[in-house]
């Protein structure tokens, strides 16, 4: 059960100040499934992307090394943000949209339309309560253009219980599917093993999903 008082900003921001990048249980250094999926969806370098939850991920960069040139940030930590835009202006000079929001209390991601592929590496497994997974799909339906791609990376039935010391829901890729609606067909998924830092291994399943309606 969530704790109601909780005040998750200030945990992330925590994290993301006292941990190195590299440190954090997880980080990517190159994050090959995603953009194995990415490819799929055949977008032009300026299609509109949204990484929500995104903290400091490396997927930012190959986005950029890519081509694309439309690219938005969400997180909940302002911390996060502000390290990821840091590096991104540092390495490439590029113009990073960063947008600090809660994914199940928008008061800006609800403001985007026409978003051409939103991608969720690792953030929807922390939302316990109903009202909160009904208003993250909402905010996905709500944003995202038709035609347009949904790619999601969660913790898989047999997954970790909690990552950052946070409990945890986990998904097979049909509770997405029933979550998403007959809106959104399944284009591919996978179930993949992620390596963390430590040497963990962490089951993840993987959905691309397209909008049709």
């Amino acid at each position: 059960m969530i704790i109601e008082d909780y005040n998750y900003t200030k945990h992330w921001d925590k994290k993301y100040t006292s941990t190195n990048d590299e440190d954090l249980g997880w980080y990517e250094a190159a994050p090959e499934m995603t953009m194995r999926l990415v490819s799929k969806c055949a977008l032009s370098e300026d299609a509109k992307i949204l990484s929500v939850g995104a903290g400091t991920t490396t997927l930012i960069d190959v986005l950029i090394e890519e081509g694309y040139n439309n690219i938005i940030a969400n997180d909940l930590s302002k911390v996060a943000l502000e390290k990821l835009d840091e590096r991104i202006v540092n390495m490439y000079g590029y113009n990073l949209k960063c947008i600090t929001d809660d994914l199940t209390r928008p008061k800006r991601l609800n403001k985007l339309t026409n978003v051409d592929l939103w991608i969720d590496r690792a953030v929807l497994h922390f939302f316990l309560e109903q009202k909160e997974q009904q208003a993250y799909f909402d905010l996905i339906k709500q944003t995202v253009s038709r035609n347009g791609f949904v790619l999601i990376a969660v913790f898989a039935l047999d997954g970790a219980q909690k990552c950052c010391n946070l409990n945890l829901k986990r998904y097979d890729v049909n509770m997405l599917q029933e979550q998403l609606g007959n809106a959104f067909h399944l284009v591919e998924t996978f179930n993949h093993v992620f390596i963390n830092p430590n040497g963990g291994e962490r089951p993840y399943v993987y959905g691309l999903f397209q909008r049709k309606l």
